[in-house]
């Protein structure tokens, strides 16, 4: 009878971890940040627990799971909304190999080292660290690579605005300023930051996209 109950346990909750996982969005495993990584373990280990303990009830075993659920929920929702909690959250993307020059002080930032570098580089079939113009160490971990373009100098979509707000190291790294970015908005019509979702600027062209809502 233990053997059922147990068995039986195994199986409702593998279809409710199913579920949830579905629920709470669908990324790869390395494109998993710091938060769907705790969720996930911690659930897992609930997951474990209830099924090991059959005198515990479904329910007593499915409250903190669904609780975990609906915290990580509210987690996103609040991080796709808020730039500074998304930042806390998940962290933000760095820039580690800019314009061919290792940033070491980056690296110390995110506490990287060269090991760390090369073994990443070796991953993504580079064998020389000359041949990369760009590498941003993105908030999963995973490092994403811009060789360099022997015709043309390498370049990669530095966003100017994400949600309203002005990303002003960006603007710096382009050499401008928060007066030129307002004034070219101006004379496409855009008065009013918060109706920008997107906006990025590529080879003397802006790109934006305004939010649909």
């Amino acid at each position: 009878m233990v053997y059922w109950t147990i068995g039986f346990r195994a199986l409702f909750l593998y279809i409710v971890i199913l579920l949830v996982f579905r629920l709470m969005g669908r990324r790869e495993i390395g494109e998993l940040s710091i938060l769907d990584l705790v969720v996930f373990i911690m659930i897992g280990e609930m997951a474990v627990v209830a099924i090991e303990q059959p005198e515990t009830s479904l329910m007593q075993a499915l409250f903190p799971i669904l609780l975990l659920v609906g915290v990580q929920i509210l987690f996103a929702y609040a991080s796709l909304k808020s730039k500074k909690f998304r930042e806390i959250i998940d962290g933000r993307p760095e820039i580690i190999i800019n314009n061919g020059q290792i940033d070491e002080q980056a690296m110390r930032r995110q506490r990287y080292n060269f090991h760390d570098l090369l073994l990443q580089l070796r991953e993504k079939d580079i064998r020389h660290i000359d041949d990369v113009e760009f590498a941003i160490l993105e908030t999963s971990g995973s490092l994403s690579i811009l060789k360099k373009d022997k015709k043309e100098k390498g370049s990669f979509t530095l966003p100017l605005i994400i949600d309203g707000d002005i990303q002003y190291e960006h603007l710096k790294k382009i050499r401008q300023t928060e007066e030129w970015l307002m004034s070219n908005l101006a004379e496409r019509g855009y008065l009013d930051l918060s109706v920008i979702s997107f906006c990025s600027f590529h080879n003397g062209t802006f790109f934006i996209d305004e939010n649909n809502h």
